[in-house]
């Protein structure tokens, strides 16, 4: 079996390690951590990079602790900010805590002998005593040591508050307890926190001489320069509420063709040999983006699942490909109602007959009853994926999945009509 440092190496997402780490991954699985900031109620795709590490760790044999930061996010890590974080209030980060635990245990497995485990420092930092800190953790860190990390470097231009500046002493701490209490002995994370994990390294041979480990992932960037995770609204959030399944679907479809064999390898569980032959089938024919099609339903799939995935390239197919709606299903409907214009209607206006020249003018897609008129007599509207004809009218008859009337204007404006 491949160990999590050898498989990092070949699947792209190792920046780098301690020395003897190597060795000691030879003798056995370890036990291992990845701490998660608790400043927003959902993870996004940049933070898939260490959580998709803590589930090859499991799959090659190691356990995996996904740290939750309830007590260090009152802090607030300074790590690759060029200003100080807003603080939260204890109930944010507590609701925070708790929402990130919850999209963590859709990647990792909670049984067999290597059960993964979702911790929260609260449990030991917020009752922890001040003195007792800076006696026992404090006085093994150099001002000067502490002034040499990257993290309080960046930051000494513009000002850095004794609360961050003092961060990198509390995940040292939560290495430490993790190391005592877990048997962890392994800290991974960004590239950007390599100098508070080897912080915890150094805590933990000093008080207990013992000899820890890190390892640590790039921080990406697309072919195009861009930050990875980003779209035109900002972050691309898990949680459904922040990012809709098919908007995130969207984000994995339209990877550049110079990053989706990295992304295949970072982001999915598929062989290398079966990466490989997509990438041959996709350079046969790059216009059918096979590579990417197969990225954004793996993915999608596992954050939202398989059948919410499958609801995504259905109505992808409609919007894009024109497929037929007589047959579609409530579920595609539904992720449709979330991504295009939406006007109520009573079942009363339909069981009238409703006009469908003022159908349209209610949908968003003329702006007159006149302006309706005409483009029905052009030929440039739709029902229900059906041409629109003069003097029609919707009824009950015309609703999809019992709720729904979708309208079409040319090719790629839709909008919906739904029975409230």
């Amino acid at each position: 079996m491949t160990d999590i440092l050898s498989l990092a190496r070949t699947r792209g997402f190792l920046h780098g390690a301690t020395p003897g780490l190597a060795d000691r991954l030879a003798t056995g699985p370890v036990t291992a951590y990845v701490g998660f900031d608790p400043t927003a109620d959902s993870l996004h795709v940049g933070n898939l990079v260490p959580v998709m590490g803590l589930a090859w760790l499991q799959r090659t044999g190691g356990t995996p602790v996904a740290l939750v930061g309830g007590g260090t996010g009152l802090v607030g890590d300074p790590s690759g900010k060029r200003s100080e974080r807003p603080m939260l209030t204890q109930a944010q980060v507590d609701a925070n805590a708790g929402a990130i635990r919850a999209q963590l245990e859709r990647f990792l497995s909670f049984s067999g002998t290597n059960a993964a485990r979702v911790m929260d420092n609260a449990d030991w930092l917020r009752g922890l005593n001040l003195l007792e800190f800076l006696r026992d953790t404090g006085k093994h860190f150099t001002v000067n040591y502490m002034l040499q990390k990257d993290s309080v470097k960046s930051r000494m231009d513009s000002g850095i508050s004794f609360t961050e500046f003092t961060y990198m002493l509390v995940q040292a701490y939560d290495f430490w307890h993790l190391n005592q209490s877990t048997n962890v002995e392994l800290q991974m994370g960004g590239s950007d926190q390599w100098g508070n994990i080897t912080a915890g390294i150094e805590l933990i041979g000093r008080r207990e001489q013992k000899q820890a480990h890190g390892l640590v992932f790039p921080l990406l960037t697309t072919a195009a320069g861009n930050k990875f995770g980003k779209s035109e609204d900002g972050n691309v959030w898990l949680d459904p509420g922040k990012t809709s399944p098919y908007k995130f679907y969207q984000f994995w479809l339209n990877t550049d063709d110079r990053d989706v064999a990295g992304w295949l390898k970072l982001f999915t569980f598929m062989e290398l040999d079966d990466i490989e032959a997509l990438l041959v089938e996709q350079d046969r024919d790059p216009g059918k983006r096979v590579a990417q099609r197969r990225l954004a339903l793996e993915v999608t799939s596992r954050v939202h699942g398989a059948d919410v995935a499958e609801g995504v390239i259905a109505a992808s197919a409609i919007l894009f490909g024109g497929e037929p709606l007589v047959a579609t299903s409530a579920d595609v409907l539904e992720v449709l109602e979330g991504e295009v214009p939406v006007s109520s209607l009573a079942l009363t206006q339909l069981s009238k007959g409703l006009p469908l020249v003022d159908a349209l003018v209610l949908a968003g897609l003329a702006s007159s009853r006149a302006d309706a008129k005409r483009g029905v007599e052009q030929k440039g509207f739709s029902i229900n994926g059906q041409p629109a004809t003069p003097g029609r009218s919707l009824s009950e008859e015309d609703l999809l999945a019992g709720r729904y009337v979708v309208l079409q204007k040319g090719k790629k404006n839709y909008a919906m009509l739904v029975v409230s």
